[in-house]
């Protein structure tokens, strides 16, 4: 369980990060990491640290597809913890 949590974490990060990079090549008008990319590290893990990416960064909110596929991905992921954990 601990390991999950390990990988959790990171992979969290890992997107969060991706984001934070995105967000900043946007502004500089650089080429930017694909939205398959991004949503992809969501879908696999990564919800929350997309949440905060989308959120605190103001990354990706006007796109209804990140609006609605990220909060999802994390159901999703609370539900697979709760139910391989209870």
């Amino acid at each position: 369980m601990k390991y999950l949590a390990a990988i959790l974490v990171t992979i969290n990060f890992i997107t969060f990060l991706l984001y934070a990079i995105d967000k900043r090549k946007a502004q500089k008008h650089l080429w930017r990491i694909p939205e398959s990319v991004l949503l992809w590290f969501s879908f696999l893990g990564g919800s929350v640290g997309a949440l905060f990416g989308m959120y605190l960064l103001r990354h990706k909110t006007k796109h209804l597809k990140f609006k609605l596929l990220v909060p999802l991905f994390l159901l999703l992921h609370i539900g697979l913890i709760v139910y391989f954990c209870w």
